[in-house]
């Protein structure tokens, strides 16, 4: 069995994963899932990747995952802790030097979020999250989720170049989600094989898929399935 550590995106805690944490634990897998630092506008992505080297406690065996913005901090664990294999899930995948305020005009975000909204409506980018995070998600949980919003990343996180000079050593996986209304499947299709080399494997829910479909989820963090368009 794998011990996941979980890291949570823009706003979250570690709260974020407790649906897919609860999956995985009853699978027989160790989870853990930090709060990182809220709060402090001085707090770096090193710090961040602190926190969760912390509260790995020396495990070995780690799988982590980083979701969102958590994708900027999870090379970093997966590196220091030698992880045994790396997953983002709808991931803002860092390039080398690329700080988080710069990454979106470099991967041209903007652009394709009007193409999509184009095609959709509208409904990606809507300013309501309602709709354009939490579609998917049981009203009761959207509404518990976005009330344990929290005052995280730091500004310091987002405005300092990324710090690793190459990608981890580390097996690398993409999770995307197929709906996801905040980053349109085709932008993360093209990101994906720009920046990784690899094909993503592809679930069906929103931006917030692991409160939409932790079972699912925790089947692709567990490796049992991997779904392609």
């Amino acid at each position: 069995m794998s011990t996941f550590a979980l890291i949570h995106g823009a706003g979250d805690g570690g709260w974020y994963w407790h649906l897919v944490a609860a999956e995985l634990r009853r699978r027989g897998h160790d989870v853990v899932a930090p709060d990182l630092p809220a709060g402090d506008e001085s707090a770096t992505l090193t710090n961040y990747a602190d926190a969760v080297v912390e509260a790995s406690g020396g495990r070995a065996g780690v799988v982590v995952v980083g979701q969102s913005y958590g994708a900027f901090t999870a090379p970093l664990v997966a590196e220091r802790l030698a992880a045994d294999a790396l997953i983002l899930v709808a991931g803002m995948i860092p390039a080398p030097g690329e700080s988080p305020d710069a990454w979106w005009s470099a991967t041209g975000y903007s652009g394709a979020v009007r193409e999509q909204a184009a095609r959709d409506g509208g409904l990606t980018g809507d300013p309501d999250p309602y709709v354009s995070f939490y579609h998917d998600v049981p009203r009761e949980l959207a509404t518990e989720a976005m009330s344990r919003e929290r005052a995280h990343p730091s500004q310091a996180s987002m405005a300092a170049p990324w710090p690793l000079e190459t990608w981890p050593d580390v097996p690398t996986r993409f999770v995307l989600c197929r709906d996801d209304r905040f980053f349109p499947p085709d932008f993360f299709r093209r990101l994906v094989a720009d920046r990784l080399g690899i094909v993503p494997d592809e679930i069906a829910g929103g931006h917030c898929v692991a409160l939409s479909r932790p079972e699912e989820l925790a089947d692709l963090l567990e490796g049992r399935k991997e779904t392609h368009p």
